[in-house]
């Protein structure tokens, strides 16, 4: 059963770390990834810009409106996912768990299937 592992990070958080910093995290992200490469469960992966430079697109009765970011709102953003093959939920945390990235950020653990599921 896929699953889905969601980075959620504060928005700002990563303005606030030198690019060294930065640097350092996202190698040690890029060695988590590669480990699971490694053991067969990584489906795919990617980290994402920030909000500044994302888009909101919705079409509520047949207008559609484009909203630029940053979003003034938002006190979170995606920094980016894990994609897994994964046996079950229980595995899938584990590997939450060791994320690197639960260390500065929040790391969401997703069931992926048909939005009409109840899973």
């Amino acid at each position: 059963m896929p699953h889905m592992l969601l980075i959620v990070e504060p928005v700002g958080q990563r303005a606030e770390r030198t690019e060294e910093e930065g640097r350092a995290l996202y190698d040690s992200m890029m060695r988590f990834g590669a480990d699971l490469q490694a053991r067969g469960l990584l489906i795919a992966s990617e980290s994402l810009h920030s909000t500044a430079s994302g888009a909101r697109v919705e079409t509520r009765d047949g207008r559609t409106s484009v909203v630029d970011g940053p979003f003034a709102e938002a006190k979170e953003m995606v920094g980016g996912f894990f994609l897994l093959a994964t046996d079950n939920r229980q595995e899938a945390i584990d590997i939450a768990r060791a994320c690197p990235a639960a260390t500065w950020s929040t790391v969401e653990v997703r069931g992926v299937g048909p939005c009409f599921e109840n899973g």
